[in-house]
């Protein structure tokens, strides 16, 4: 009678290749390593401590000083393969933590193994490449910064496709945000350049805030050279051209340097480092979920810090607004009794 197991249809199905080793029988012998190494160092530690008794009885303490030390060397060989047992155990049993953690996913951050074992992520990144080297994980790959784990070759495939392509979109944005930051030096430098001869006569507070705001402009210009992507490029112009025209202001009417005391203790500080994090996040080989809803929440955020710049620009004019307002009030007074305005003109 013919076995129902020995379908050939099933023994020939080709079968998926293996992710994980199947690590029992070093757990096995890293135990009875464990055990042999403890037992028999015990044993003779027992027996050295035997000798050097006997041989001080007998008055032969030299001989006894001798074989103790000569027993110790066996001792310490011993508890050394006792030691490499019970490190086999652990490597085995963070193993088994690593595979239970990862589940049915291909992928895995390093931190997340690290948590789970309540280890730093620098130990769970050695621990991962030297299971990796000795083929636990058969098919294990970490990324180039080294904080994520793949265990499958077409997980890790599919990574260097995207590297690859990210790459060659972040060249192509570069190379575009170079023209673009090439255009803009060469519009610069055609612009007739104003001096303000007041500059020099600026009282020093004046002249730090306006030395720190250029500064800052710089960081938000540096950090818009490490951002690639049109649509945060456009705004990161923008805040820079407004924070231009705000410290321009400033120069001409010192008298306002105080109204932008927590722009510069704390508006700009905090703005640059959200374009820090967001150049930072941006560099991530992998973008996941949280990566991606903090870029997009700092990249929203932008918008907002835009409208609270141009607003305290539109501030910073309100006197020479109300100037101009009064100006022409009184000029269309004037023109009334002169018989010169809209009224006098029809009669």
């Amino acid at each position: 009678m013919r076995n129902r197991n020995s379908n050939p249809d099933i023994i020939d199905m080709p079968q998926p290749p293996a992710v994980y080793e199947h690590k029992t029988g070093v757990k096995i012998a890293g135990i009875l390593m464990a055990i042999a190494g403890f037992t028999c160092g015990g044993a003779s530690l027992l027996w050295s401590l035997f000798l050097l008794l006997g041989a001080a009885v007998v008055g032969e303490i030299g001989l006894g000083m001798g074989l103790f030390g000569a027993n110790l060397l066996l001792v310490g060989g011993c508890m050394f393969l006792g030691m490499k047992g019970v490190s086999m155990i652990g490597s085995v049993n963070r193993f088994s933590t690593y595979v239970k953690t990862i589940g049915q996913e291909e992928l895995c951050n390093i931190k997340q193994l690290a948590d789970r074992i309540g280890k730093s992520t620098n130990y769970v990144t050695k621990d991962v490449e030297k299971m990796i080297r000795k083929g636990w994980f058969c098919q294990g790959h970490l990324d180039e910064k080294k904080t994520c784990l793949m265990v499958t070759d077409d997980m890790y495939r599919e990574y260097q496709k995207l590297e690859r392509e990210k790459k060659r979109l972040q060249m192509e944005e570069k190379m575009a945000k170079s023209e673009q930051s090439r255009k803009r030096e060469a519009n610069r430098k055609s612009e007739p350049v104003q001096k303000n001869d007041n500059s020099s006569k600026l009282p020093a507070d004046v002249r730090k805030v306006i030395e720190q705001g250029d500064a800052y402009v710089k960081q938000i210009r540096k950090c818009n050279d490490e951002i690639p992507g049109e649509i945060i490029s456009a705004k990161i112009d923008h805040m820079e051209l407004l924070l231009k025209r705000i410290f321009d202001r400033v120069e001409q009417k010192p008298e306002y340097v105080g109204d932008i005391r927590k722009l510069m203790e704390y508006y700009l500080p905090t703005t640059i480092k959200l374009l820090e994090t967001y150049a930072e996040m941006d560099g991530q080989p992998i973008g996941g979920e949280n990566i991606q809803s903090t870029k997009q929440e700092i990249e929203d955020s932008l918008d907002t810090i835009n409208l609270a710049f141009e607003k305290l620009l539109d501030s910073l004019f309100q006197d020479t607004a109300w100037d101009v307002s009064s100006d022409i009030s009184v000029l269309k007074t004037m023109l009334a009794q002169e018989g010169l305005g809209e009224d006098g003109l029809k009669k």
